[in-house]
C-alpha cells in the first residue's frame, strides 16, 4: 500500500521527518493477501450479480460490502464486522462531505411534500390543464418543466408527474410516454446541471478537491445525456414513436392511457382540490435553486474576494448546496406561513414526511459509499488501472466507448449511477490523472458519467425509473418496455460519438457531429417506421381484393 510519510510536499516537516509506519521505504505491507488482485473486483461483481437475479439492490449491495470486509481481514469473522462497519457503513456516514449530501436530500423531500400539500403542483396543473391546448404543447411543457426541474432526480420526478398527469390526460397522451418524458428529463438533466445533488455526488468521488471543476468540463462530453434531450424534442416536435411506445399512443388517442388495467385505480390525489396557487410552486423552486448557487459561492470564497467563476468552480458543492436548501426550506416555511396555505402543525409533520421519501435514496447512496470503501481498502483501482496501463497502449483512442460501456453495464446491473459513479470515476482519474495533461481524461470521465445514466435508464430496478413509473402513475413493466428502445438508440449514438471523442477530443466538433447523427437516425427511423406501417396498412385491403 502506497504511503507517503516521506513526501516533500508534507507541510509539517517538507518530508524530513521519516514514517514510523513504513521506515521511509515508502510502502507498507497490506493486511489483506487479495489486495491489488482480480479479488478486489469481486465484491461489486457480486453486487451485480446478485442484482440481476434478484433484482433487488439493497441487499445486493450489502452483501457486496460484507464479501469486501471478509477478503480485507482475511475471512476473520471480527475483522470482518469491523471493517464493514468502523471502515465502512460508520466511516462514510461521518464523513462530513457525505453528510452534506444527506442532509441536503432530506431538505429536498420535505420541500417537495410541503409543495405538494400546500397545493402548489396541483394548481400549476390547474394553470397548465387551461393554457395548453395540443398534445404536442403538453409533452413539451413536461419536457420545459422537467427540465427546470434540474436540482435533483427524484425531487424532479416527485413533482413532474402529479403537476403534469392532468394536462397530458387532457390531450391523450399516453400514460407510458409521461413516464419516458418523467424519467428523461430526470438522472439526464441533473448530470449535466453544475447546481444538483448530482454534481455533488460525482464531486465527492473526486479526492483533490476539484470535483465540481471537473464536473463542468466535463458536461460538453456527455453524449448521452444531451442526446436524449434532443431525441426527447425530435420526438414530440417529428410527432413520432417507435417499438412499444406507439401502440401504447396510438390507444391513448382511442381513450385507453393505459393500454390495459389502470394499476393505480381507485388512488386519490394527494394535492388539495382548490387550495393553492401557481406561486407556491414556482416561487419556493426559484428561492430555492437562487440560495443554492448563493451557498455555491459562498462556499467558494465569493464573498471573501474570490471571482465569480473562482468561486463557483472552487466551491464546496456538499456545502454549498446543503446551505442552500436549508435557506430554501426556510423561506417555503415562512411563505406558506404568511399566505396561511399551512398551519404551522402541518409544516412541521410534513417534514418528517419528505425525510421517509428520500430514505431509499440514503439507503442506496451509504451502500454504494461503503461499497466503494471496501473496493478502497482492497486496491481495486490500482488493480484495474495496472492492467489498463498495461493493455492500453494499442487501443487508447477507444478507452471512452469502453468506459461508456462498462457504465452502462454496471448502472444496469445495479440499478444505481452513484454506485457506478463512485466504482468507475476513481479508477478513470487514476488511469488518466487530470494534472497529466491528457484530453482523454475529461473524455473518459463524461463517458463515466453518460454511460451510469444510460444504464440506469434502461434498468428495471433503479430506483429513478420505479419513481417516474409511480409519478406518472404507469405500470412499471410498461414503463420500461416502451422506454427501453428509446435509451438503446440514444446509447448507440452516444457509444459511435466516444468513438469519435477518443481520436478528437474536442467538444466544439464531436457534439454537433453527434446531435446531427442523432437526429438523422431518428429521421431514418421515422422513414422505416412509416414504410412498415403503411405495409400492414395495405395487407388487409390485399386480402380483401
Amino acid at each position: 500500500m502506497s504511503c507517503y510519510g516521506t513526501d516533500s510536499a508534507c507541510e509539517s516537516c517538507g518530508g524530513a521527518n521519516v514514517c514510523a509506519t513504513c521506515g521511509g521505504a515508502g510502502e507498507v505491507a497490506a493486511s489483506s493477501r487479495y489486495y491489488e488482485s482480480a479479488w478486489a473486483l469481486v465484491p461489486p461483481v457480486i453486487a451485480i450479480g446478485l442484482a440481476l437475479i434478484t433484482k433487488e439492490v439493497y441487499s445486493s449491495l450489502f452483501i457486496g460490502i460484507l464479501v469486501g470486509g471478509m477478503l480485507y481481514s482475511n475471512f476473520n469473522f471480527e475483522g470482518t464486522v469491523l471493517h464493514v462497519f468502523e471502515d465502512g457503513i460508520v466511516s462514510v456516514l461521518s464523513d462530513g462531505y457525505n453528510v452534506g449530501i444527506l442532509i441536503f436530500l432530506v431538505v429536498l423531500g420535505a420541500m417537495v411534500c410541503l409543495m405538494n400539500k400546500a397545493g402548489g403542483s396541483a394548481a400549476f396543473g390547474r394553470w397548465a390543464a387551461k393554457n395548453i391546448k395540443s398534445r404536442v404543447g403538453a409533452q413539451l411543457a413536461t419536457v420545459v418543466l422537467g427540465c427546470l426541474i434540474f436540482i435533483d432526480d427524484y425531487f424532479n420526478c416527485l413533482t413532474v408527474g402529479s403537476v403534469m398527469r392532468p394536462v397530458t390526460d387532457k390531450h391523450n397522451v399516453s400514460r407510458a410516454k409521461l413516464a419516458y418524458l418523467i424519467d428523461s428529463t430526470a438522472a439526464p438533466i441533473c448530470i449535466i446541471a453544475p447546481i444538483s445533488s448530482w454534481a455533488a455526488a460525482v464531486s465527492g468521488f473526486v479526492d483533490d478537491g476539484s470535483g465540481l471543476a471537473l464536473f463542468i468540463r466535463a458536461i460538453p462530453f456527455n453524449f448521452y445525456a444531451i442526446l436524449t434531450i434532443v431525441t426527447m424534442v425530435c420526438l414530440v416536435g417529428f410527432k413520432m414513436d417507435y417499438g412499444p411506445m406507439a401502440a401504447n399512443e396510438s390507444n391513448a388517442l382511442e381513450g385507453d392511457l393505459f393500454s390495459g388495467a389502470n394499476p393505480y385505480a381507485g388512488m386519490d390525489d394527494d394535492a388539495p382540490a382548490s387550495k393553492g396557487r401557481v406561486i407556491d410552486l414556482v416561487l419556493p423552486i426559484l428561492v430555492l435553486v437562487v440560495c443554492c448557487i448563493v451557498g455555491m459561492i459562498y462556499s467558494g470564497g465569493f464573498f471573501s474576494g474570490a471571482s465569480f467563476v473562482d468561486a463557483f468552480s472552487g466551491s464546496d458543492a456538499s456545502v454549498g448546496l446543503m446551505l442552500g436548501s436549508f435557506f430554501g426550506l426556510v423561506f417555503t416555511m415562512v411563505f406558506y406561513l404568511i399566505r396561511r396555505s399551512m398551519s404551522f402543525k402541518e409544516i412541521m409533520a410534513s417534514i418528517p414526511e419528505g425525510f421517509k421519501a428520500m430514505v431509499p435514496a440514503i439507503m442506496i447512496l451509504t451502500f454504494a459509499w461503503s461499497l466503494k470503501a471496501m473496493t478502497d481498502s482492497l486496491g481495486a483501482r490500482e488493480f484495474v488501472a495496472a492492467v489498463v496501463k498495461a493493455s492500453a497502449e494499442n487501443f487508447m483512442m477507444f478507452l471512452p466507448a469502453i468506459v461508456f460501456v462498462i457504465g452502462c453495464l454496471l448502472a444496469f446491473a445495479t440499478g444505481t449511477s452513484w454506485g457506478t459513479f463512485g466504482i468507475l470515476i476513481p479508477i478513470v482519474l487514476f488511469v488518466f490523472p487530470l494534472d497529466g495533461g491528457n484530453p482523454l481524461s475529461i473524455v473518459c470521465v463524461s463517458a463515466c458519467m453518460a454511460g451510469a445514466v444510460c444504464g440506469d435508464h434502461c434498468s428495471p430496478i433503479s430506483d429513478t425509473t420505479i419513481m417516474a413509473s409511480a409519478g406518472a402513475q404507469c405500470d412499471h413493466v410498461s414503463h420500461v418496455s416502451t422506454q427501453l428502445p428509446y435509451a438503446v438508440t440514444v446509447a448507440a449514438v452516444s457509444f459511435v460519438s466516444y468513438l469519435i471523442a477518443g481520436f478528437i477530443p474536442n467538444a466544439l466538433v464531436v457534439l454537433p457531429i453527434s446531435v446531427v447523427l442523432m437526429v438523422l437516425t431518428l429521421m431514418v427511423i421515422r422513414s422505416a417506421h412509416g414504410r412498415g406501417s403503411a405495409k400492414k396498412a395495405s395487407e388487409p385491403a390485399a386480402a380483401n381484393n
